[in-house]
């Protein structure tokens, strides 16, 4: 939501219809400051099939002594092509107990400059996130996508009235990637405050200050466009952090990480309940266990098994960061992720285990700025369990105060303990463990924890078919990844995808059995399957047969963009490597066999080689990436290195009849 990022950080920490049809008449008129944003003149863009403009994009925030504030949020767009419906939105974010909307309407001004305006009847108030079995997010909007069209302008008022939990903020001066004409934060404190700013991905923007009013201000912002395996648009386009006190310093603002530390400590310290049953049952699945490790893999299997629900109550006055007791969530059976990460440290606790709960960022490893101290900057909850030197895993890091850290996510299902999804690998994050917590660095595994190894063993027939089996071991994300699928899909679902899977090598192919084995202890997943293709390789003049060797598993996954590239690349860490036997049919020997390809660069590797032995044609491949952020002007050199794998990966074997 534009208009309150607080209150949707807050809420994605806590959880982890169509419009009534308005006539246009005579007295429809648009607000000043929209009649005047739609005489902008809207400049030529060298991206191509840019959607719409913003006009205006202004947020206004008033701040009285007791905290509370006023949010006025102005908000127009052009539409420049038919795919800009989908901006045409008004919306406002609110909490209830916290927050109410206060006013919200919206325009459409048509290119012969008549005006729709939409009354409250066209108003719709629901749960903000509709999975939640219960939410006090509300959110109120106005949906107008099926009434804009080209050179039509859309803009909308709301004002919300809140009591943030923080008097701090943040605001982007872009959304989207659209480019933008005016921009705008201004902040009215009472005549004793003081603000300051951090300025992400971009040289400083300074406010302009009269006497205890600060405006922030950007003009002429171009379009970031949409580039494959680009940074996240939070790194991309300019941003501004404020902190807002009063000279008292009566205020919700913290100096440093350590601050922030104390804080979630104390919030959280009550909610370890540490009863009987809790007792019992950690004892219980810890009997057997004969290590420091085994007892924290048999805690984190009971743990990640309880059901993940959301029921967000009391929000406004903490409930959004704290946990629910432990011994609640035990008794229930379900939790959301910050109740998850209370209930197994809690447990941990029960067998002289210490641990602590990790605040951090889901979904973008980059999107946490050390700049800042904030809770703000995070949604998800894990834990990080003090681990001693005989418990080796990938996950471990070091503590200059807390020592050896196993960082673990209990609320993703099927990553492993040593394990940590790739969305959080390498973002920064906030262990709260009173004064010695602060914001430490999660742990980036190596490409070989996240690995696939796959051997092929495949007969070709005079006739050019083929039949083989295929024998996968995915380890780390990768087991994650096929695991997932195990319990998303069906039997005969699984066999559709793994046949479409071969099918984009290995045309007309059939999976005639599959067996699938997950060794969660062990962090693997193993995939064996049977198949056949009626025609794979294509014979040519009655006795040439060719046939690419690189059957299956595409590993050139680089997508080449049109002209030159605008935004940096990001490149997830990844290593395969691959081995197919090809049986060669009887009375035909190898005439031509493409040259082994190497090359290396700072990002990473590749290799594949042929040799024939044996009556087989032995075809070997190796790709290793590491976790790098790619300059622009260095896309050209991603895509030298991916025109190897490529090549290696369409190259043919031509064999002769003898």
């Amino acid at each position: 939501m534009r208009i309150t990022l607080r209150l949707l950080l807050t809420f994605a920490f806590a959880v982890g219809g169509t419009s009534a049809a308005v006539a246009a008449n005579a007295d429809d008129r648009a607000p000043d400051w929209l009649a005047e944003a739609a005489k902008a003149t809207v400049p030529t863009y060298q991206v191509k099939d840019v959607p719409a403009v913003v006009l205006v994009n202004d947020q206004s925030i008033e701040v009285d002594a007791s905290g509370m504030i006023t949010v006025t949020q102005r908000y127009a767009i052009k539409c420049l092509t038919r795919t800009c419906r989908r901006y045409a939105e008004a919306d406002a974010l609110y909490l209830q107990g916290s927050s109410k909307v206060r006013d919200l309407r919206a325009w459409l001004v048509r290119p012969g400059g008549t005006v729709k305006t939409y009354g409250k009847e066209t108003v719709l108030d629901q749960m903000f996130n509709p999975d939640d079995v219960y939410n006090e997010y509300r959110m109120k909007l106005i949906p107008a996508e099926d009434d804009v069209d080209v050179n039509y302008v859309f803009g909308y008022e709301a004002v919300v009235e809140d009591r943030p939990q923080f008097t701090q903020d943040e605001f982007a001066f872009q959304d989207g990637g659209l480019p933008v004409l005016t921009s705008r934060y201004s902040l009215e404190l009472p005549a004793d405050w003081r603000a300051n700013s951090v300025t992400f991905n971009h040289d400083e923007i300074k406010p302009t200050v009269n006497g205890s009013r600060y405006v922030w201000e950007m003009h002429d912002l171009a379009p970031i466009p949409p580039e494959p395996e680009s940074l996240s648009m939070s790194n991309l386009a300019p941003r501004i952090a404020v902190n807002y006190y009063a000279a008292s310093g009566n205020s919700h603002v913290y100096d440093t990480w350590r601050d922030v530390s104390r804080w979630y400590t104390d919030l959280s310290a009550s909610s370890v309940t540490l009863d009987d049953n809790i007792a019992v049952k950690a004892r219980e699945l810890t009997a057997s266990a004969t290590t420091e490790l085994d007892r924290i893999k048999a805690i984190a299997a009971y743990v990640q098994n309880i059901r993940y629900i959301a029921i967000d109550l009391g929000v406004a006055h903490g409930g959004g960061y704290k946990p629910r007791p432990a011994n609640l969530v035990m008794e229930r059976g379900f939790g959301d992720c910050k109740d998850k990460a209370n209930l197994m440290r809690t447990m941990l606790k029960a067998v002289k285990i210490d641990a602590h709960l990790v605040m951090i960022y889901s979904g973008d490893p980059t999107y946490v700025r050390a700049e800042w101290a904030s809770p703000q900057q995070f949604n998800h909850c894990i834990i990080a369990i003090a681990v001693g030197p005989e418990t080796k895993a990938p996950s471990v890091v070091s503590s200059d105060k807390l020592g050896r850290l196993m960082i673990f996510d209990p609320t993703d299902p099927y990553t492993q303990v040593g394990d940590l999804p790739g969305h959080e690998q390498g973002s920064l994050a906030v262990v709260a463990a009173g004064s010695d917590g602060d914001l430490i660095k999660m742990p980036v595994l190596p490409a070989e924890s996240n690995r696939v190894e796959r051997q092929a063993e495949v007969t070709l027939n005079p006739d050019g078919s083929i039949a083989g089996k295929i024998s996968q071991r995915a380890f780390g994300q990768e087991a994650v990844f096929e695991r997932a699928k195990e319990h998303e899909l069906s039997a005969s679902e699984y066999k559709g995808w793994t046949e479409k899977w071969l099918s984009t090598r290995v045309k007309g192919s059939s999976v005639t059995t599959s067996a699938r084995k997950d060794m969660k202890a062990d962090g693997e997943y193993d995939l064996d399957l049977e198949f056949s293709a009626p025609t794979y390789a294509q014979l040519m003049q009655g006795r040439l047969m060719m046939f690419k060797p690189a059957m299956v598993g595409r590993l050139d996954q680089f997508v080449q963009i049109e002209g030159k590239r605008m935004t940096p690349m990001l490149l997830d860490s990844s290593n395969y490597s691959e081995t197919i036997k090809v049986k060669l049919p009887d009375g035909f020997a190898v005439d031509e066999m493409p040259d082994p390809d190497t090359i290396e660069t700072p990002f990473g590797r590749y290799s594949s080689k042929y040799e024939v032995s044996g009556g087989y044609l032995i075809f070997s491949r190796k790709l290793e990436l590491s976790r790098s952020v790619i300059p622009a002007s260095q896309y050209n050199e991603v895509g030298k290195f991916f025109g190897v794998v490529r090549n290696a990966e369409v190259a043919p074997v031509v064999l002769v009849k003898k």
